[in-house]
């Protein structure tokens, strides 16, 4: 009997030891986070996780930038770039005017997947005939002339010439790649379109 009671007191004893110990733990954490949720009674625990998400996407952006157009660094020789484009259906009342402007001012401004590269250098631009595909009695089809004069719809291909860095991915023009498919938008003082690049040719 004495034994059990012995025992007892000291169940009794480490029980009472242990509730003393959680009380004194619950003291400090409560000191460190009020029942507000702030940190030692002055900043908001919310606004800590809201800080460090912000630190960390910030962190993401600048050593772990994704692979897409635009590059953030670059390293690379620098060349002449050439670049053969395309446009379709221009809408304009007059493209022989327009021809002698890109002959006369020989530059334009482009700007490539929405970032301005600046000016380059216009080398040549060229017309392409205006054709339709016309159904032929024996069912073939034949590509004719448009006999239409009023369409106001042109189809130019351009050349373009503007210094690049090469990097192992290819040549970049300002902070983007540039690639077969990539659009361009080419500016002027009353123009303004887009082109697709159809040739890449480092000199």
């Amino acid at each position: 009997m004495s034994i059990s009671l012995a025992f007892s007191s000291i169940v009794l004893e480490n029980a009472s030891l242990m509730v003393r110990l959680a009380k004194t733990h619950a003291r400090r954490f409560m000191a460190i986070l009020d029942s507000k949720g702030r940190l030692f009674g002055k900043v908001s625990i919310l606004d800590v996780g809201a800080a460090l998400v912000i630190l960390l996407v910030i962190v993401g952006i600048f050593f772990f930038p994704g692979t897409t157009g635009s590059v953030a660094q670059i390293g690379g020789a620098t060349k002449p770039v050439e670049v053969d484009l395309i446009v379709r259906g221009l809408s304009v009342r007059d493209p022989d005017a327009l021809l002698k402007q890109f002959a006369e001012q020989k530059t334009t401004n482009i700007i490539i997947r929405n970032q301005p590269y600046g000016q380059v250098d216009i080398k040549s631009v060229k017309t392409l005939p205006s054709m339709l595909a016309v159904p032929q009695p024996d069912g073939s089809v034949k590509e004719l002339p448009d006999p239409r004069s009023n369409s106001f719809s042109t189809d130019l291909t351009m050349t373009l010439v503007g210094k690049g860095q090469i990097t192992k991915d290819g040549p970049v023009l300002g902070n983007s790649k540039i690639k077969i498919g990539t659009p361009v938008e080419l500016e002027g003082m009353d123009y303004n379109f887009r082109a697709s690049v159809i040739e890449v040719r480092v000199k």
